[in-house]
């Protein structure tokens, strides 16, 4: 071979060297890659819809969606309180270590960190087009520069109130927009941020990318309010709470079936994965507080470390990958959507840090009976009213005081609504399971961020002077919406 070919011959290997590099940086995003949508629901307990046998409510979105993919039976949030589950929905960590360990006030400290390596900045850079509509609540510096907002998790347009729709779901005034108020909208709350999400599919998206889309309605969290048309649905209810409540939920499932049709008008439902489920269970007693929301006859509710507090509806479509009509038992958590969207877009998860979710797909799709799972089900919140902390393996559950000098084991299999304490007849498994938490809360703690021991008396972090005044100013108008969780 002359010298002349032998250049050229470089000279093309440099260019394809070029061109395998540029592939290798956008091979994530291969055409074969799903549009995803998180669909996030507030203090909607695990009874709630009517594809989990509510009798009165009616959800025949939700139904209908239930119909055309799987229903989850052992669908878990994260925590029993809102901003933890969500931190471990876009970071796949447990809250106690990516840092959100409780519900976040206005003015705290607590923040989802820009060290947490969010999902919506890893799709981002593999060519996805990113947005989120309707509640935030990862951080108590809300719409000010001194902490993360959703752009700097990866967001590209951002809809959003710190926490709860202000000063109700009616008309609310605290919403912002990609970092400016918007002021007062005409409307209710979910059906308001489910046509932004619809605005920015039809318009405002690139659409020779894929989408990742997170709609997190404020429904059926409360102060509640829900549209006329929605509370006519139950003229035979006497209880007005009772109604408002049910029709909210109403509403919200209302909200869902707008962004639906949008995904069927612009010919996306067969490349989208879509994903439905709740941040914890239901508020209230539900019996004489605005909260009347079910469990499905689990024992607690929102904030409880028992099944009512943390077993959520959890549904999920995929048409061609996800058989229409079925029902999965395997347990899936909050914390496992990361890796399953990261798994969809053909990315793996970090491997510079414990990822506390697995991909969940072969359980949806019905391909495996088990996931296996490195780091076990568990749950932390010091807020809880009773036990602190919750472990799970296969069938089994335990559940620890503050101290852990306290516990309870139950057998979830045969006794899902945690009626008889096991520890006395299972000692064996009682002490291996009771090692297995306290080794692995040590664990836990020992990767995150220690607000959690700067507690004030009543749960929440303590907040720095002139902090929350301004964070009231920056958050879309003077009048701040609802104190609640």
């Amino acid at each position: 071979m002359t010298t002349a070919p032998l250049a050229r011959w470089r000279q093309l290997g440099i260019v394809l060297a070029a061109i395998i590099a540029s592939t290798a940086w956008s091979a994530p995003r291969c055409e074969a890659a799903p549009n995803i949508v998180l669909f996030l629901a507030d203090d909607l307990g695990y009874g709630d819809l009517g594809c989990f046998g509510h009798p009165i409510i009616q959800t025949p979105n939700l139904d209908k969606f239930a119909g055309q993919g799987v229903r989850l039976t052992q669908c878990y949030s994260a925590s029993a309180v809102c901003s933890p589950s969500r931190s471990a929905l876009l970071t796949g960590r447990t809250p106690h270590r990516n840092g959100v360990y409780t519900w976040i006030a206005e003015g705290a400290e607590v923040h989802l960190r820009t060290s947490e390596i969010a999902l919506p900045k890893l799709l981002k850079q593999a060519g996805y087009t990113t947005c989120h509509t309707g509640k935030w609540h990862l951080n108590g510096l809300f719409n000010n520069p001194a902490q993360p907002q959703p752009g700097d998790h990866g967001y590209d347009w951002w809809l959003a109130t710190q926490n709860n729709a202000g000063p109700s779901h009616e008309n609310p005034s605290n919403f912002v927009r990609n970092g400016e108020a918007v002021g007062r909208l005409e409307g209710y709350s979910a059906p308001l941020v489910a046509a932004e999400a619809s605005t920015w599919l039809k318009e405002k998206r690139d659409p020779k990318k894929p989408f990742y889309l997170a709609v997190w309605t404020h429904e059926p969290h409360y102060p509640i309010k829900s549209a006329p048309e929605f509370k006519a649905r139950y003229p035979d209810l006497a209880d007005d709470v009772q109604r408002e409540h049910h029709a909210n939920v109403t509403q919200m499932d209302h909200a869902f079936g707008q962004l639906m049709q949008t995904l069927d008008e612009l010919k996306l439902t067969d490349e989208t994965f879509v994903f439905f489920t709740s941040d914890n269970g239901p508020e209230g007693d539900g019996i004489k507080s605005p909260g009347r929301g079910s469990s499905g006859g689990l024992r607690g509710r929102k904030r409880d470390m028992h099944e009512g507090g943390i077993r959520v509806p959890g549904l999920a479509r995929w048409p061609g990958k996800i058989k229409p009509g079925t029902t999965c038992d395997v347990p899936v958590v909050g914390s496992d959507f990361f890796p399953t969207a990261l798994a969809l877009a053909g990315l793996q998860p970090p491997s510079d840090r414990t990822i506390d979710g697995v991909n969940m797909l072969t359980a949806l799709d019905g391909s495996a009976t088990k996931l296996a799972r490195p780091q076990p089900l568990y749950w932390r919140l010091l807020m809880a009213p009773n036990a602190k902390s919750a472990l799970r393996v296969d069938d089994w559950k335990i559940l620890a005081n503050d101290g852990f000098t306290e516990f309870e084991l139950y057998d979830l299999k045969a006794d899902p609504q945690e009626t008889t304490d096991l520890k006395e007849q299972e000692p064996q498994r009682f002490a291996a399971l009771r090692e297995q938490l306290l080794a692995h809360t040590s664990s836990v703690d020992a990767e995150g961020p220690d607000w959690w021991k700067r507690l004030s008396p009543s749960g929440g972090t303590v907040k720095k002077e002139g902090v929350k005044k301004d964070a009231a100013r920056k958050n879309g108008g003077k009048k701040k919406g609802p104190k609640s969780e």
